[in-house]
């Protein structure tokens, strides 16, 4: 870009410095979305608390199914297939 485009786009310049702090956060709000190892943490918890008895195999299930489904929804998102 030269001189003379630069200073003409120079009212410019806050918008493009907005725009691009939201492009960072929403990166960081998708990288902390589709991060996988509190699903993994949480699905681990929720094992223990079946052996230990807080929950019951009913609850267990539905929220297996649910993290399950969510972890697959980040290696979809991980592969570049979406969902």
């Amino acid at each position: 870009m030269g001189l003379l485009s630069q200073l003409a786009t120079l009212p410019l310049a806050p918008v493009r410095g907005v725009a691009w702090v939201m492009e960072r956060a929403l990166e960081a709000a998708e990288n902390e979305y589709y991060d996988p190892e509190p699903v993994e943490r949480e699905l681990a918890e929720l094992e223990r608390a079946l052996l230990a008895g807080d929950i019951d195999e009913e609850t267990f299930d539905r929220r297996e199914d649910e993290l399950l489904d969510k972890l697959d929804e980040i290696r979809a998102h991980a592969q570049g297939t979406g969902t």
